[in-house]
Order: C-alpha cells, then sequence, then structure tokens
C-alpha cells in the first residue's frame, strides 16, 4: 500500500477505531455515521484511491428494535459500500463480528466456512451488512470481512469494565469449575490484521475471522485480572447450570452464559492466508486492561 493512501474510517473514535489511527500508515480521515444527515456525510466524501475501513456499528440497543438495528449496521454499510464502489475506493475492510457464526461453541470452535448461526438482533444485522457489502462492491471494489472476538485493550468498553469491577471485588467467585474456552484478541492484533486486510491481495473479497490461538477459561480470566489489581484469587466452584439459573432469575441469563460456556474460533486461515499472527500475549493484554479499567475507575 502506497504510503499517500488515505484511509476513511468510520467508528474512528471508538475502541478500535482510536487504535487503528494509532498505527495508520495513511492519512485518516474519520467519518461519522452517527447524526442524521449520515447519507450526506458520505456522498460527500472523496474516495479516489482510499481503503475504507468500516469500523462504526450499533451494539447496544433494544432486542425488539430490529429495524434500527438493520438501519444501523446493514443500510449504512450498503450505502457506504455502493459510495465507495461508485467513488474509486480501493478497497473495503468491514469489521463485523463472530456473533455471526453464533453465541456458543460444543467441542469445535468456529470457522469462516461455517454455516452462519446468527441469534440476536445486532448478529443478524451484521450479518446482513455482510451481505449487503458483497452485492454492493460487486463488481469493481474489493472488499474483506474480519469477525472478531470480544477486543481487550486498555479503555476496554463497558462489558469488559464491568467484568473488571467484578474482579476488583472482595468476594469469592463461583467460577472455579468452569471448564470453557473462549476466544479473545488484543486490540492491537485486531488492528494488525485489519492492516493486513487493507494491504494484502490474497484478502479480497475472503472473510477472516479474527482471534488469539491462546483461549481461556473463565477462572484463568478472573485468576490472571485478580493478579492484575493485587487481588487474591479467591475462587470457589458451582455447577454452570446452578450458575445459569440463578443469572436467569435476575435477568442475566445471557451475561452468565459468556462466563459459563465456550466460544473459540479457529484463526488459522487468517494466520496461514495473509501471514499475519497475534504477537500480544493474551495474559499481558488482559493484565494491562485490568489495570487500565481500574485507574479509570
Amino acid at each position: 500500500m502506497a504510503s499517500t493512501d488515505r484511509w476513511i474510517v468510520t467508528g474512528a473514535a471508538g475502541f478500535v477505531g482510536t487504535g487503528l489511527a494509532a498505527l495508520a500508515r495513511a492519512t485518516v480521515q474519520p467519518l461519522s455515521l452517527a447524526p442524521d444527515d449520515w447519507r450526506a456525510r458520505i456522498a460527500a466524501v472523496d474516495f479516489r484511491s482510499t481503503v475504507v475501513f468500516h469500523l462504526a456499528a450499533r451494539v447496544h440497543g433494544r432486542e425488539s428494535d430490529e429495524a434500527q438495528w438493520m438501519r444501523d449496521n446493514a443500510e449504512k454499510t450498503a450505502e457506504l459500500a455502493r459510495a465507495a464502489a461508485s467513488g474509486g475506493a480501493r478497497r473495503f475492510v468491514f469489521l463485523s463480528t463472530i456473533k455471526v457464526n453464533g453465541e456458543e461453541t460444543l467441542g469445535q470452535p468456529f470457522r469462516a466456512t461455517d454455516a452462519p448461526g446468527p441469534s440476536d438482533a445486532y448478529a443478524r444485522s451484521k450479518h446482513e451488512g455482510e451481505r449487503a457489502l458483497a452485492i454492493a462492491a460487486s463488481p469493481g471494489l474489493e472488499y474483506v470481512v474480519v469477525r472478531s472476538p470480544l477486543v481487550i485493550g486498555p479503555a476496554a468498553p463497558a462489558n469488559l469494565a464491568a467484568l473488571v469491577r467484578l474482579a476488583d471485588s472482595a468476594w469469592p467467585l463461583p467460577f472455579g469449575a468452569i471448564r470453557n474456552r473462549r476466544t479473545f484478541i488484543a486490540r492491537d492484533d485486531l488492528v494488525s490484521l485489519l492492516v493486513r486486510c487493507a494491504e494484502s491481495p490474497r484478502a479480497v473479497g475472503r472473510t477472516f475471522l479474527a482471534g488469539d490461538p491462546d483461549a481461556v477459561s473463565t477462572p484463568r480470566l478472573f485468576n490472571v485480572v485478580r493478579s492484575a489489581l493485587a487481588r487474591p484469587a479467591r475462587m470457589f466452584g458451582m455447577p454452570a447450570g446452578a450458575l445459569e439459573a440463578a443469572a436467569s432469575l435476575a435477568g442475566q441469563g445471557d451475561r452468565m452464559r459468556r462466563l459459563t460456556r465456550s466460544l473459540e474460533v479457529d484463526c488459522r486461515d487468517a494466520m496461514e492466508t495473509l501471514e499475519w499472527a497475534p504477537r500480544r500475549p493474551m495474559d499481558e493484554a488482559l493484565r494491562e486492561m485490568a489495570r487500565s479499567a481500574k485507574g479509570a475507575a
């Protein structure tokens, strides 16, 4: 990629976007799609010889408001891709979610070739965004889709900050008997993968699953985070079913299942095809996240 390229980045002020800007090899032009005039904002962009990184997405909201999810995560993606294609952009890199594959894995990790299994409005809208991109990009725009698991790093989003707050409590935690495997990725590693997708001719038209091969169990997750916070591990075991049932009574069943069940990703395709590999040790990324969240509290 030439050093004179411009990067059009949606979500540039977000968690992943700020990481991308910090490692940018080109001039970064932020593009906000949040205001009501998002169509006019897209129409005003000069896309010639640019790479578009579409990182912005609706990730929180009412599950029942399907139309709003589709507008923000599918319709905006399609409109942006059509404008990029007609405006002469070089490539379009779309950050999607592993939730397009499903919510959990049972013995086998997710692969990019698996049939999609989105189960909530967010995942369905991102899957529709992927499909809309493929249609809008044809025939002239190169595009790449990256499905990411939960991203670890400093100033991580609210759900991870809540996890750190739980780890920082004095209470013993009931996860000692959990034997799950969950894939995460450090923010810097996800950014480096996105850049490889923008650069490599082998990425064109592909869907890659991001992740770190070092899958993490919930006991290990809390042990590492508590150690970083100078807290004792203090963990005891309860059956996963009992934890899920109790959490469901409190309306927190989905959140608990993310701590008791597995979501593992096979990212070998991205590693081999793009000659890319995560460089940040997962425990180190978790410790950094914990200390950053503690400092911001």
